[in-house]
C-alpha cells in the first residue's frame, strides 16, 4: 500500500512545524506506515488539519495513547496520522456538579489522579496503560468496573468531534440531566475513528469508594466457575466487578466490593460465603487484586486475543468451546480472562501457525454467531487479520451503518478499512 504525495508545508503553517514529522516504523498501523504525524494543540487547529486532509483526499486515521492501534483490520491505505497528544487540558471541573469536560488527549490515569484528589472518579479502567479519554470513547473500552458502572456508553453526556471536512460538531452538555444529541456521543463511542476526530468529551462521574476488598476462588472447572458468579450475581451484596481468570496453572473467580468503612468487612464476609462452595477462598493483597481483576493479558506482544461476546448464562459453554477448539488443534491451554457477570471474554493464545488459528477463530465463531454473540480479534498478527477477518461476518445493520459513514466521511478518509465490514 503506498501513501499519497503528501506535502507538509500546510500542516506546517497549521500546528507549527514542531509538530509535524516524518513517521517511523513505530507509526505503522498493522504494517502500514503513513508519510506525517501530525499533532494539533486545539480545536481549530484540527479543524484546519482535517479540511487540509478533506481537501487533498489524505486518508487519515486519529491516535491517542496508541494503546489500541492493534485494534481494527489494516487500513486500506494511510498519509496522516493525527495526534491528540497536545490536547491533554481538563477544560471544566466543578466537584460539586460531578461532571468534568477534557480535551481527548489526556491520559485516562492522569486525569483520575486530578479527579481523585475531590474523592471522584470517571468508572472507567480499561487495563490499558497510558490510555487517553479519546482513545478510550473511540474503541469503548471499559474494564472490570462495566458490571456496576456500565460502559463508556453509560458516562458520556457530551462530545465535540472535527469531521471529515473540518466541520466540528457537538452534542451533549456539561450537566447529567441535558441529553440534547446525546445520540452522536453514542454514535461516536466505538466508532474506532472512522467518523471524525474526537477532541472533547464531557463526563458524569462517581464517588471514589472508601473501602474495598477483593475475593478470590480457586475454582477448578468451568461450572464450578459459572456456579461461583452465579452466586454473587444472585445475592444482596451488589458486587463492584466480578472477574475471570482461567489458564493452566491458575484458575479464579475474583470479586471485588467496595463500601463505606463500616460496612466493607461485612460485604467481605458475605463474599467469601457465597463463593466457599466453588473451591478454597482467600481475600486478595492491594497489588495482587490489582494484577487478578485486570482483563490485560499478561502474554506477549505477538500473542493473539480473541474477544467474545455472549450471554452471561453461557459463561460455561464458551469456555468449553474455547477449551475444546484450542486442545483439537494442539494450541495448549488458553488463558481465558474476562468480566464473568457481563459476558465479555478474552481468550489469549501464545504462538501456533496462521492457518492453525485461522481455523480456531472460525470454529469459535461459527458457534458464537450462530448463537447471537459476536467473536472479535482484538490483537493479532497481520497476516491472520488478513485470513480471519477481524469483526467476523456483518450484522444486518451493516447498511445503516454504510450510510452513516457515507454521511460523516463521503470521500472515506478517515480510518478506511478498518472497522466492520471493510467500512
Amino acid at each position: 500500500m503506498e501513501t499519497r504525495n503528501v506535502s507538509p508545508e500546510k500542516l506546517r503553517e497549521i500546528v507549527g512545524a514542531d509538530h509535524v514529522r516524518e513517521s517511523t516504523a513505530a507509526d505503522a498501523v498493522d504494517g502500514v506506515e503513513p508519510a506525517f504525524v501530525v499533532e494539533p494543540g486545539s480545536v481549530e487547529e484540527a479543524s484546519e488539519v482535517m479540511k487540509v486532509a478533506g481537501e487533498e483526499g489524505l486518508a487519515v486515521v486519529p491516535r491517542g495513547g496508541g494503546s489500541k492501534m492493534g485494534l481494527g483490520n489494516p487500513p486500506r491505505e494511510l498519509d496522516l496520522i493525527v495526534s491528540t497528544a497536545r490536547m491533554n487540558q481538563i477544560l471544566e471541573y466543578v466537584p460539586q456538579d460531578q461532571v468534568v469536560r477534557v480535551q481527548a488527549g489526556i491520559k485516562l490515569e492522569d486525569l483520575q489522579e486530578t479527579l481523585s484528589e475531590s474523592n471522584q472518579m470517571v468508572a472507567l479502567d480499561p487495563p490499558e496503560t497510558g490510555a487517553t479519554v479519546g482513545g478510550v470513547v473511540a474503541t469503548n473500552a471499559s474494564g472490570p468496573r462495566r458490571y456496576a458502572r456500565g460502559t463508556v456508553r453509560d458516562l458520556i453526556i457530551g462530545i465535540r468531534v472535527v469531521l471529515a471536512d473540518g466541520t466540528v460538531a457537538k452534542a451533549g452538555g456539561k450537566v447529567v440531566k441535558n441529553v440534547a444529541g446525546y445520540d452522536l456521543a453514542k454514535l461516536f463511542t466505538g466508532s474506532l475513528g472512522t467518523l471524525g476526530l474526537i477532541v472533547e468529551a464531557n463526563f458524569r462521574l462517581h464517588p471514589l469508594q472508601e473501602a474495598s476488598r477483593t475475593v478470590a476462588v480457586e475454582v477448578e472447572s468451568p461450572q464450578a466457575a459459572f456456579e461461583a458468579v452465579r452466586a454473587v450475581k444472585k445475592s444482596q451484596v451488589e458486587p463492584t466487578a466480578v472477574e475471570l481468570r482461567y489458564s493452566e496453572d491458575r484458575k479464579l473467580v475474583v470479586v471485588l466490593v467496595e463500601s463505606i468503612p463500616g460496612g466493607i468487612d461485612a460485604k467481605e464476609e458475605m463474599v467469601s460465603f457465597l463463593l466457599k462452595p466453588s473451591g478454597r477462598v482467600r481475600t486478595l493483597s492491594d497489588e495482587e487484586a490489582g494484577r487478578e481483576r485486570s482483563s490485560l493479558s499478561h502474554a506477549g506482544e505477538d500473542a493473539t486475543v480473541v474477544r467474545i461476546s455472549a450471554p452471561p448464562a453461557e459463561l460455561v459453554g464458551v469456555m468449553e468451546s474455547v477449551l475444546g477448539a484450542a486442545e483439537r488443534r494442539g494450541l495448549g491451554h488458553p488463558e481465558i480472562t474476562g468480566h464473568a457477570a457481563t459476558g465479555v471474554t478474552y481468550v489469549t493464545l501464545s504462538g501456533g501457525e496462521t492457518g492453525t488459528l485461522d481455523d480456531f477463530a472460525g470454529e469459535v465463531r461459527e458457534i458464537w454467531v450462530r448463537r447471537g454473540g459476536t467473536v472479535v480479534l482484538e490483537r493479532a498478527p497481520v497476516e491472520l487479520k488478513r485470513r480471519a477477518g477481524v469483526w467476523g461476518p456483518p450484522a444486518d445493520s451493516i447498511g445503516l451503518t454504510r450510510r452513516v459513514k457515507e454521511k460523516f466521511d463521503p470521500r472515506g478518509i478517515l480510518s478506511p478499512g478498518r472497522f466492520i465490514g471493510g467500512i
